[in-house]
């Protein structure tokens, strides 16, 4: 059953997640990942100097010493693959969408040339590639996408199941725009910190008024519970963000590109900011 189904069929949900003592919770200490402070992440990968979401990307990042950011979805075989958009047309210039292209064709598909030609050729890697490759080195933040169609139970079996053959379970962040992904990992393994994605209203462009106002209000309560805030920068003001560190949360931003900016918001308490260009930011970073 879909959300808004939900909804529509029980007003008592809707008014029981919108009750302000459903809100807070006691976000983990998640320092044991975060030795150091302020925080520079990598923007999928090293996004300003190799193609966004390749092995390039991610082995730009770990020379740099830096965590790094990823994005993956399920493909239609059911592997979880790294890929930022939904459809191919941008990064592969090609028509489809990921969730309906088996794995065997998205491995032939050159997502390199669009950045530059000295990248021709560079393939979509799996989630699993790249977690082999560089998880035990570099801590890797999965953020997840999931859309009004997307198997959260499906998404999060996968995913879970992955890292914990690895045993990578605590040593990567699990985030995403849908708490109720965030939900379904927390629930199949609750060891994993996990990171609720934010910006207001716009990141549900799909859903209509009554689903924002409910997705709005499930960011900090009892199904996601996130540890981690990973907010639009320009949406941050020093006082929210006192308020939300005193609530527990570490706290970071993103897409920042400018040190200047990336020094303000360090100022204001921010734990770390990701970046498109971490080359740039580097110097701000903690010892």
């Amino acid at each position: 059953m879909s959300l808004r189904s939900a909804v529509i069929r029980s007003p008592a949900l809707l008014v029981a997640l919108l009750l302000p003592g459903c809100s807070w919770h006691h976000p983990r200490d998640s320092s044991a990942l975060f030795p150091s402070s302020p925080v520079i992440m990598g923007h999928r990968g090293a996004r300003g100097l190799a193609p966004e979401n390749t092995l390039a990307a991610f082995d730009r990042a770990a020379e740099l010493g830096i965590p790094f950011e990823l994005d993956t979805m399920v493909c239609a075989t059911g592997e979880l693959v790294v890929i930022h958009d939904w459809e191919l047309d941008r990064l592969a210039g090609v028509p489809g969408r990921v969730a309906e292209t088996p794995w065997s064709e998205l491995t032939r598909l050159d997502v390199g040339s669009h950045f530059s030609a000295d990248y021709a050729g560079e393939p979509i890697p799996l989630l699993a590639e790249v977690l082999r490759r560089l998880g035990p080195q570099v801590l890797i933040n999965i953020e997840v996408k999931a859309d009004r169609d997307t198997d959260n139970g499906l998404v999060a079996d996968t995913l879970v199941e992955l890292l914990q053959e690895m045993s990578l379970a605590d040593r990567v962040i699990v985030t995403s725009f849908s708490p109720l992904l965030l939900e379904a990992v927390r629930l199949r393994d609750p060891t994993i910190l996990r990171g609720q994605i934010y910006r207001g209203f716009s990141a549900y462009k799909d859903s209509s008024f009554v689903e924002k106002l409910v997705l709005s209000r499930l960011l900090f309560n009892s199904k996601a519970q996130p540890d981690l805030l990973m907010m639009d920068h320009q949406r941050a003001k020093a006082g929210y963000v006192r308020r939300m560190k005193r609530r527990g949360y570490r706290i970071f931003t993103w897409t920042v590109n400018d040190p200047a900016r990336a020094a303000e918001l360090f100022a204001m308490g921010v734990d770390g900011v990701i970046t498109d260009y971490p080359d740039r930011m580097v110097g701000l970073a903690g010892p």
